[in-house]
């Protein structure tokens, strides 16, 4: 598949913005993974706003990092949301809610736990009815996410934006499921080139045998083996550069995605 990209969404430790983030990739400034601090955005009805939960904060304010670059009318855009797991914080709540005497879970808890409430949130945010779907597969939910939205935007010819993100599991399921840090991070794709376009991806997939890209800075590599949405950072830190390359991310067990990546 060949896509064109117009915007990207960056949010993690130390990535505050794609703007900011663009030389911490490139390693022209040091990268510290500081703590993101995430608010529930202003785009949101007061009442929603009281009722989200990280996971929506985090997916919302990476897709309007990429928004805030791109001329789309968002309430017209498809979308992609994927992420390994749900809100894993309010699962934790309802089953221990469910554990106890007092078994009434809150209708709030139980609609947050849904792994497609930030998609949810976001039509209600951007008055949009346009069409959306939300995945999950586990540590390749990046590349599964890349895949649909790729899939979409060259079958349907229109423009998609891809939000892929997650979080850390309170205790005791982060003894079993540990994942690094908050990550989110959002493509704006599009079939062909416009004016908005600055780098071409052409997505293929392959069978294993082909080792992931790695980071080079050790505090970038922990976040993209630790957090399911950091292995997008390869990609992320080849579109923040001027240069062509090729890399590898891992998908499924046996197969790899390869990303020819372009400047336009």
């Amino acid at each position: 598949m060949r896509v064109f990209v117009e915007s990207v969404g960056l949010l993690g430790p130390g990535l505050v913005g794609w703007p900011d983030s663009r030389p911490v990739l490139v390693g022209i400034v040091p990268y510290l993974a500081r703590e993101l601090v995430l608010v529930a955005p202003d785009v949101l009805p007061v009442v929603e706003r009281r009722r989200t939960g990280l996971p929506v904060k985090l997916a919302l304010n990476t897709g309007l990092d990429a928004l805030a670059r791109s001329g789309r009318r968002p309430d017209t855009l498809a979308s992609v949301f994927t992420s390994s797991g749900a809100d894993g914080t309010v699962n934790h709540q309802i089953c221990e809610t469910l554990a106890s005497a007092q078994r009434d879970v809150s209708p709030t808890r139980f609609h947050n736990s849904v792994h497609n409430a930030p998609a949810g949130y976001w039509s209600i945010a951007l008055r949009s009815r346009a069409r959306s779907t939300s995945l999950c597969c586990f540590d390749w939910s990046f590349a599964a996410g890349l895949l649909e939205a790729g899939a979409y935007c060259v079958s349907e010819g229109e423009p998609v934006l891809l939000i892929s993100y997650d979080l850390p599991y309170p205790e005791p399921m982060h003894a079993v499921r540990p994942i690094t840090g908050t990550l989110g991070a959002a493509l704006l794709l599009a079939p062909s080139a416009t004016t908005d376009s600055f780098a071409m991806l052409d997505v293929q997939t392959d069978r294993g045998g082909r080792a992931a890209t790695h980071m080079v800075d050790p505090g970038l590599e922990a976040l993209r083996v630790g957090n399911p949405t950091g292995r997008a950072l390869p990609l992320l830190q080849a579109l923040a550069g001027p240069n062509a390359t090729t890399l590898v991310l891992d998908y499924l067990h046996d197969s790899v995605v390869t990303l020819m990546v372009s400047p336009c």
